[in-house]
């Protein structure tokens, strides 16, 4: 999974065609639970771009997205918001399927 380098490439990912983004951070326990499923998700829907968010390092623009539980994730196609799956909660793999295979695209 990339990762998000600046504000400008998170506005500038988001006018492709479908880009997942999930916000975590390095202290997150739950965000470390489901990084080895990751790739499996990554490779059963390769046509989405995935972008792992640092909290931490984003701060302002978590505010901005209202982004205040993570692990969590936001999807975009084409400049608008498809989907929003924001919670502190722990995330299982097939949640995480789920919250992508019911993105409007």
């Amino acid at each position: 999974m990339r990762k998000l380098q600046s504000t400008e490439e998170f506005h500038t990912l988001i006018k492709e065609p479908a880009s997942i983004f999930m916000f975590t951070a390095g202290w997150c326990p739950d965000c470390r639970v489901i990084d080895p499923i990751l790739p499996e998700i990554e490779e059963k829907f390769s046509d989405n771009i995935f972008v792992s968010v640092d909290r931490d390092q984003f701060i302002d623009l978590c505010i901005e997205l209202d982004i205040f539980g993570i692990p969590s994730f936001l999807a975009y196609a084409n400049g608008h918001k498809t989907g929003r799956y924001v919670s502190k909660d722990r995330k299982t793999q097939a949640e995480i399927e789920a919250f992508i295979s019911n993105l409007s695209q």
